[in-house]
């Protein structure tokens, strides 16, 4: 069905029949022996013990013939991950980030999107992080699969070489929505990942007419983040909490909150909402846990204030 959706699709299907294909005929030779032995060895036919000497010859070949089967795996598993770690120098690089429970795709533009968007033809490498805990970003029609580990900077890439929807899992245990860790990659057309992808730059009368927006667009604009972000992975819209609060109705009401151990009730106003994002874990929302990763150096000023706007709506 995924036949040469990637570069790799082939030479890791190869290996894999390969490994089954062993591993097949090894059962079936195991399987045969057993019920052999089995029957040959019945007590009713053999009531007095014997001693049965050893055989160099057998010894030798069940040693020789299973690490020569291990040598051919080996050898076909490491040439096909070899080139798996050898990135094209002009490999388009999107910032991959992993947190409970969602994924952020960044580009060199600077775009940001919770879907992967890529072109057909282009080498991609993925540079991984996390957040928080261990993560693995697995694209099971692509072949690829690579941990996303908090300090660590790890990689894998690719090149895409058929248009269409494929699914992004994260195939690490990751705490209680893992199985919520989903999202799509989608390949298109050079020119429809184009326009899609905005080459022009800003000019500045936009940006000074973005400086300029409306409550009602901040609104818009934050409603879009909190997906962005990863929030909604969390924390809901619609008045049933999750794994974190309920958003709908936050602002402005009192929020009661363990500061170092100690409880108190506080008002959730700009400061609050501010500081919840920047460093969760000072406020802890009681009965919920500290699970949220600090946002601070992965979010603006200007972000932070869309949100708060779009939550002050959130009746």
């Amino acid at each position: 069905m995924f036949s040469g959706s990637t570069n790799f699709v082939d030479s890791v299907d190869s290996v894999f029949l390969l490994i089954f294909g062993i591993s097949g005929v090894l059962l079936a030779v195991v399987t045969f022996f057993m019920v052999y032995f089995v029957i040959k060895y019945n007590r009713k036919k053999n009531t007095t013990p014997k001693d049965i000497p050893g055989n160099v010859v057998l010894e030798t070949v069940c040693t020789v013939i299973p690490v020569i089967l291990v040598l051919i795996m080996f050898y076909f598993g490491w040439f096909g991950f070899k080139p798996m770690r050898e990135v094209p120098k002009d490999a388009m690089k999107v910032k991959v980030t992993a947190r409970m429970w969602s994924w952020l795709f960044e580009y060199e533009n600077g775009k940001q999107s919770d879907v992967l968007n890529l072109p057909i033809g282009k080498p991609v490498r993925l540079n991984l992080d996390s957040l928080d805990v261990v993560h693995s970003f697995y694209i099971p029609a692509f072949r690829v699969k690579q941990d996303a580990v908090p300090s660590l900077k790890n990689y894998l890439w690719f090149t895409p070489e058929k248009a269409g929807s494929y699914d992004i899992f994260c195939s690490e245990y990751c705490g209680q929505r893992h199985s919520y860790m989903l999202t799509k990659v989608v390949v298109m057309e050079q020119d429809k990942f184009n326009e899609w992808y905005g080459r022009e730059k800003e000019k500045p009368e936009a940006a000074t007419a973005k400086e300029k927006e409306t409550p009602a667009r901040e609104a818009e604009q934050g409603k879009e983040l909190l997906k962005l972000k990863g929030c909604t992975g969390c924390h809901t819209t619609d008045g049933k909490p999750s794994a974190g609060p309920t958003l709908k109705g936050l602002f402005g009401s009192k929020v009661t909150v363990l500061t170092n151990g100690r409880e108190s009730v506080i008002a959730a106003d700009e400061g609050y909402l501010r500081s919840s994002i920047l460093d969760p874990n000072a406020d802890i929302v009681k009965g919920f846990p500290p699970i949220m990763p600090a946002q601070k150096g992965f979010i603006t000023d200007k972000e932070i204030a869309e949100i708060t706007e779009y939550l002050k709506q959130l009746k």
